[in-house]
Protein backbone atom coordinates (compact mmCIF):
# COMPACT_ATOMS: atom_id res chain seq x y z
CA UNK A 1 0.00 0.00 0.00
CA UNK A 2 2.84 2.48 0.95
CA UNK A 3 4.20 2.62 -2.48
CA UNK A 4 0.45 4.19 -3.92
CA UNK A 5 0.67 7.10 -1.71
CA UNK A 6 1.76 10.55 -1.60
CA UNK A 7 2.54 12.78 1.31
CA UNK A 8 1.04 16.05 0.75
CA UNK A 9 2.52 18.96 3.35
CA UNK A 10 2.17 22.61 3.33
CA UNK A 11 5.07 24.51 4.42
CA UNK A 12 5.62 27.73 5.78
CA UNK A 13 8.94 28.46 7.83
CA UNK A 14 8.93 25.36 9.33
CA UNK A 15 12.70 24.67 9.64
CA UNK A 16 12.50 23.98 13.32
CA UNK A 17 9.98 20.84 12.14
CA UNK A 18 10.29 19.45 8.35
CA UNK A 19 13.34 17.00 8.88
CA UNK A 20 11.42 15.09 11.62
CA UNK A 21 8.63 14.64 9.88
CA UNK A 22 10.32 13.55 6.40
CA UNK A 23 12.60 11.37 8.25
CA UNK A 24 8.94 9.38 8.96
CA UNK A 25 8.12 9.21 5.05
CA UNK A 26 11.75 7.68 3.87
CA UNK A 27 9.38 5.04 2.48
CA UNK A 28 7.83 7.26 -0.34
CA UNK A 29 8.56 7.67 -3.57
CA UNK A 30 7.37 11.10 -3.90
CA UNK A 31 6.37 13.72 -1.31
CA UNK A 32 4.74 16.80 -2.71
CA UNK A 33 4.94 19.92 -0.81
CA UNK A 34 3.33 23.60 -0.94
CA UNK A 35 5.18 25.93 0.59
CA UNK A 36 4.21 29.60 1.02
CA UNK A 37 7.26 31.43 0.13
CA UNK A 38 9.37 30.34 3.45
CA UNK A 39 12.84 32.64 4.53
CA UNK A 40 14.00 30.35 6.67
CA UNK A 41 15.96 26.97 6.04
CA UNK A 42 12.97 25.49 4.88
CA UNK A 43 13.68 24.87 1.79
CA UNK A 44 17.14 24.11 2.28
CA UNK A 45 15.89 21.30 4.42
CA UNK A 46 13.50 20.41 1.66
CA UNK A 47 15.70 19.91 -1.72
CA UNK A 48 17.94 17.60 0.74
CA UNK A 49 15.44 15.28 0.49
CA UNK A 50 15.58 13.82 -3.23
CA UNK A 51 11.48 12.32 -3.15
CA UNK A 52 10.64 16.07 -2.34
CA UNK A 53 9.16 17.92 -5.07
CA UNK A 54 8.07 21.52 -3.90
CA UNK A 55 5.82 24.08 -5.51
CA UNK A 56 5.67 27.14 -4.41
CA UNK A 57 2.24 29.59 -3.85
CA UNK A 58 0.87 32.39 -1.97
CA UNK A 59 -0.90 31.16 0.75
CA UNK A 60 -4.40 32.43 0.54
CA UNK A 61 -6.48 29.72 2.59
CA UNK A 62 -5.18 26.04 3.93
CA UNK A 63 -8.13 24.57 1.52
CA UNK A 64 -6.85 26.40 -1.58
CA UNK A 65 -3.47 25.42 -0.77
CA UNK A 66 -4.40 22.04 -0.52
CA UNK A 67 -6.36 21.82 -3.63
CA UNK A 68 -3.38 23.46 -5.19
CA UNK A 69 -1.38 20.03 -3.62
CA UNK A 70 -3.98 17.61 -5.00
CA UNK A 71 -3.19 19.28 -8.51
CA UNK A 72 0.13 18.11 -8.22
CA UNK A 73 -0.49 14.53 -7.43
CA UNK A 74 -0.22 11.54 -9.36
CA UNK A 75 -0.66 8.42 -7.17
CA UNK A 76 -3.96 6.70 -6.22
CA UNK A 77 -3.62 7.75 -2.52
CA UNK A 78 -2.50 10.98 -0.60
CA UNK A 79 -1.56 10.89 3.03
CA UNK A 80 -2.62 14.56 4.37
CA UNK A 81 0.05 15.96 6.81
CA UNK A 82 1.09 19.19 8.64
CA UNK A 83 4.86 20.32 8.63
CA UNK A 84 4.89 19.09 12.27
CA UNK A 85 3.01 15.93 12.25
CA UNK A 86 5.40 12.52 13.10
CA UNK A 87 4.18 9.31 12.18
CA UNK A 88 4.32 6.17 14.31
CA UNK A 89 5.97 3.23 13.89
CA UNK A 90 2.75 1.58 14.66
CA UNK A 91 1.18 3.54 11.75
CA UNK A 92 3.18 2.79 9.02
CA UNK A 93 2.73 -0.84 9.64
CA UNK A 94 -1.10 -0.43 9.65
CA UNK A 95 -1.39 1.46 6.80
CA UNK A 96 1.02 -0.84 4.69
CA UNK A 97 -0.95 -3.74 5.87
CA UNK A 98 -4.04 -2.33 4.02
CA UNK A 99 -5.42 -4.43 1.21
CA UNK A 100 -4.92 -2.84 -2.56
CA UNK A 101 -8.15 -3.94 -2.91
CA UNK A 102 -10.00 -2.24 0.08
CA UNK A 103 -13.25 -0.60 -0.43
CA UNK A 104 -12.80 2.23 2.02
CA UNK A 105 -12.01 5.52 0.38
CA UNK A 106 -10.52 7.33 2.99
CA UNK A 107 -9.05 6.90 6.46
CA UNK A 108 -9.03 8.80 10.04
CA UNK A 109 -6.22 9.22 12.05
CA UNK A 110 -5.64 9.68 15.57
CA UNK A 111 -3.20 12.14 17.70
CA UNK A 112 -0.95 12.36 20.49
CA UNK A 113 -0.08 16.00 20.95
CA UNK A 114 3.93 16.57 22.16
CA UNK A 115 5.29 19.12 24.71
CA UNK A 116 9.08 19.62 23.68
CA UNK A 117 9.09 15.56 21.94
CA UNK A 118 6.99 14.12 25.10
CA UNK A 119 3.50 12.86 23.89
CA UNK A 120 0.67 13.75 26.56
CA UNK A 121 -2.26 11.34 27.84
CA UNK A 122 -5.00 13.20 25.94
CA UNK A 123 -5.52 16.43 24.14
CA UNK A 124 -8.00 18.13 22.38
CA UNK A 125 -6.96 17.40 18.76
CA UNK A 126 -10.41 15.25 17.11
CA UNK A 127 -9.42 12.57 14.69
CA UNK A 128 -8.40 13.75 11.05
CA UNK A 129 -9.35 12.28 7.63
CA UNK A 130 -5.65 12.14 6.17
CA UNK A 131 -5.36 9.11 4.21
CA UNK A 132 -7.77 9.23 0.93
CA UNK A 133 -8.54 8.03 -2.64
CA UNK A 134 -7.25 10.90 -4.60
CA UNK A 135 -10.23 11.22 -7.06
CA UNK A 136 -12.88 11.20 -4.33
CA UNK A 137 -11.53 14.08 -2.36
CA UNK A 138 -11.70 18.24 -2.04
CA UNK A 139 -10.97 20.49 0.62
CA UNK A 140 -13.03 23.18 2.42
CA UNK A 141 -11.94 25.52 4.79
CA UNK A 142 -13.67 25.61 8.28
CA UNK A 143 -12.88 28.60 10.52
CA UNK A 144 -9.22 29.05 10.60
CA UNK A 145 -8.71 25.28 9.88
CA UNK A 146 -9.53 22.61 7.06
CA UNK A 147 -11.34 19.60 6.25
CA UNK A 148 -10.90 17.34 3.47
CA UNK A 149 -14.53 16.00 2.10
CA UNK A 150 -14.48 12.93 0.50
CA UNK A 151 -17.37 10.49 -0.83
CA UNK A 152 -17.66 6.76 0.11
CA UNK A 153 -16.84 4.51 2.66
CA UNK A 154 -14.48 5.89 5.58
CA UNK A 155 -12.95 3.95 8.81
CA UNK A 156 -10.59 4.73 11.83
CA UNK A 157 -6.85 3.52 11.85
CA UNK A 158 -5.71 2.37 15.54
CA UNK A 159 -2.10 3.94 15.19
CA UNK A 160 -1.41 7.85 15.73
CA UNK A 161 0.41 10.33 14.48
CA UNK A 162 2.35 12.52 16.43
CA UNK A 163 1.66 16.37 16.46
CA UNK A 164 5.18 17.75 17.75
CA UNK A 165 5.64 21.42 17.09
CA UNK A 166 9.04 22.54 18.48
CA UNK A 167 8.22 26.57 16.43
CA UNK A 168 8.89 29.51 19.06
CA UNK A 169 6.40 30.44 21.65
CA UNK A 170 6.22 33.85 19.86
CA UNK A 171 5.22 32.50 16.72
CA UNK A 172 2.96 30.58 18.42
CA UNK A 173 1.11 32.97 20.39
CA UNK A 174 1.33 34.74 16.64
CA UNK A 175 -0.28 32.51 14.68
CA UNK A 176 -3.20 31.55 17.50
CA UNK A 177 -4.07 35.59 17.05
CA UNK A 178 -4.60 34.81 13.66
CA UNK A 179 -6.75 32.09 13.96
CA UNK A 180 -8.65 33.67 16.83
CA UNK A 181 -9.71 36.26 14.20
CA UNK A 182 -10.83 34.06 11.66
CA UNK A 183 -12.89 31.81 14.78
CA UNK A 184 -14.45 35.07 16.01
CA UNK A 185 -15.67 35.74 12.40
CA UNK A 186 -16.78 32.34 12.34
CA UNK A 187 -19.05 32.28 15.50
CA UNK A 188 -20.52 35.81 15.10
CA UNK A 189 -21.75 35.40 11.69
CA UNK A 190 -22.85 31.50 11.99
CA UNK A 191 -26.50 31.16 13.26
CA UNK A 192 -26.08 29.34 16.94
CA UNK A 193 -28.42 26.78 15.77
CA UNK A 194 -25.35 25.74 13.20
CA UNK A 195 -22.93 25.67 15.64
CA UNK A 196 -21.39 22.66 17.73
CA UNK A 197 -21.85 22.58 21.26
CA UNK A 198 -18.70 23.49 21.41
CA UNK A 199 -18.88 26.88 19.75
CA UNK A 200 -21.33 27.61 21.71
CA UNK A 201 -19.55 27.62 24.76
CA UNK A 202 -16.70 29.02 23.28
CA UNK A 203 -18.86 32.24 22.49
CA UNK A 204 -19.81 32.52 25.86
CA UNK A 205 -16.11 34.07 26.49
CA UNK A 206 -15.69 33.87 30.14
CA UNK A 207 -16.61 29.89 30.42
CA UNK A 208 -14.69 28.51 28.03
CA UNK A 209 -10.86 28.98 29.35
CA UNK A 210 -12.53 27.41 32.67
CA UNK A 211 -13.79 24.48 31.45
CA UNK A 212 -10.83 23.86 29.18
CA UNK A 213 -7.99 24.27 32.11
CA UNK A 214 -10.56 21.19 33.50
CA UNK A 215 -10.89 19.66 30.76
CA UNK A 216 -7.12 19.93 30.41
CA UNK A 217 -5.92 18.89 33.73
CA UNK A 218 -8.49 16.37 35.10
CA UNK A 219 -10.75 15.15 32.52
CA UNK A 220 -7.28 14.40 29.96
CA UNK A 221 -5.35 13.03 32.59
CA UNK A 222 -2.79 16.02 31.75
CA UNK A 223 -1.77 16.80 35.74
CA UNK A 224 -0.30 13.32 35.31
CA UNK A 225 2.04 14.39 32.52
CA UNK A 226 4.42 17.24 34.73
CA UNK A 227 5.01 20.40 33.53
CA UNK A 228 4.60 19.21 30.24
CA UNK A 229 0.93 18.70 30.96
CA UNK A 230 0.39 22.17 32.19
CA UNK A 231 2.51 23.78 29.90
CA UNK A 232 -0.24 22.22 27.34
CA UNK A 233 -3.05 22.82 29.14
CA UNK A 234 -1.82 27.11 29.79
CA UNK A 235 -1.41 26.97 26.08
CA UNK A 236 -4.74 26.06 25.40
CA UNK A 237 -6.41 28.19 28.12
CA UNK A 238 -4.46 31.23 26.65
CA UNK A 239 -6.33 30.39 23.02
CA UNK A 240 -9.05 30.71 24.39
CA UNK A 241 -8.72 33.95 26.83
CA UNK A 242 -7.33 35.60 23.11
CA UNK A 243 -10.93 34.01 21.32
CA UNK A 244 -12.74 35.69 24.26
CA UNK A 245 -10.78 38.98 23.92
CA UNK A 246 -11.39 39.48 20.20
CA UNK A 247 -15.07 38.12 20.39
CA UNK A 248 -15.71 41.11 23.51
CA UNK A 249 -13.84 43.52 21.15
CA UNK A 250 -15.44 42.79 18.01
CA UNK A 251 -18.80 42.67 19.78
CA UNK A 252 -18.10 46.59 21.13
CA UNK A 253 -16.72 48.21 18.00
CA UNK A 254 -19.77 46.74 15.95
CA UNK A 255 -22.30 49.48 15.02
Amino acid sequence: MLEEITPLILTYNEAPNIARTLKKLDWANTIVVIDSYSNDATLDILSSYPQVQIFSRKFDSFASQCNYGLTKITSSWVLSLDADYILTDELIAEIQAIPANSDVNSYSIRFKYCVFGKPLRGTLLPPRKALYKKEQAVYQDDGHAHRVVVEGKSTMLSGYIHHDDRKSLSRWLAAQDRYMIIETEKLLTTPTHELSWGDRIRKQKIVAPLIILFYCLILKGGILDGWQGWYYAFQRVLAEMLLATRLIETEKLSP
